[in-house]
């Protein structure tokens, strides 16, 4: 069946009521059929094995940054970018009872972790901390085991049956993640008049190098808005650098860089050009 007749598939990091899924139907709409996922990495295996239509995973978020895995797997995989969105993180601790009695164990991504160290320390020093695949499955934990509180969102809290014991305990109150859809090798995205494009580059380990493959955007008048850097774990050299500039693939003045960008470049990957996020 051709699949515009049918609903849409759409993987994402779950269990339900993560903050993936709001961003699932923030992209899709509350119509879509989700399919969730245990790990970053299983909803890139869904979407690329023809189980989904389309993947979302987190990408960044303001206080952490990037998400590593997410990026490791961007490198390898066959999927193309072709949208992001944002949604707004607000972290609550959950209990059954709504109170920390019993409770030995917090529980919840370890990027959530790390948006709520401040104020774990400063109200719960003492209670075990455990990194999990989600915040939804620490939610799932916790409606389980009254010894286990999770970090999660409002979403999860109904999802699971759980009540807060505070709520937006987050360190930083603009955290954000964005999240990136992906697909196999559909047909391009066409230029929507304010777009962005993803790219994956290395070069090899001499000085100036890195200079050198950034300057076909400065010739070009093709503005970066964002510069990321991750170890090789394969290949030959030291780093892979993420990129996004401003603007289409299909722009001539970011398609003349990005010629000169593969010449210069010992690795190079264009993710996808995709609508920027309003």
């Amino acid at each position: 069946m051709p699949r515009l007749e049918r609903e849409l598939t759409v993987a994402f990091l779950g269990p339900s009521g993560t903050f993936s899924e709001t961003a699932m139907q923030k992209q899709f709409g509350m119509g879509v059929n989700g399919l969730p996922c245990t790990t970053i990495d299983e909803v890139f295996r869904a979407t690329e094995a023809g189980g989904a239509d389309f993947g979302i995973v987190p990408v960044e978020n303001s206080s952490e940054g990037a998400v590593s895995r997410t990026l490791d797997l961007l490198l390898a995989t066959p999927l193309h970018v072709l949208g992001e969105v944002s949604v707004p993180v607000h972290h609550n601790l959950l209990t059954r009872s709504g109170s920390m009695e019993r409770v030995t164990r917090i529980c919840a991504h370890s990027q959530a972790l790390a948006q709520c160290t401040g104020w774990l320390n400063q109200h719960w020093p003492s209670v075990e901390r455990q990194a999990v695949a989600s915040n939804g499955e620490a939610a799932r934990m916790a409606s389980e085991d009254p010894t286990v509180a999770a970090i999660a969102g409002e979403r999860a809290a109904q999802r699971f049956g759980l009540h807060a014991v505070a709520a937006h305990i987050q360190d930083d109150r603009t955290t954000g993640p964005a999240s990136s859809c992906s697909r196999p090798d559909d047909p391009a995205v066409g230029p929507a008049g304010r777009d962005k494009t993803s790219l994956i580059l290395s070069v090899p380990n001499r000085a100036g190098a890195v200079f050198h493959m950034l300057k076909p955007l400065a010739s070009h008048n093709v503005s970066m808005s964002r510069l990321e850097s991750r170890p090789a774990r394969v290949g030959t050299w030291e780093y892979y650098f993420y990129v996004d500039v401003e603007g289409h693939a299909d722009d001539p003045k970011v398609a003349a860089a990005l010629g000169e960008l593969q010449k210069e470049c010992a690795f190079y990957k264009c993710l996808g050009s995709y609508p920027a996020e309003q």
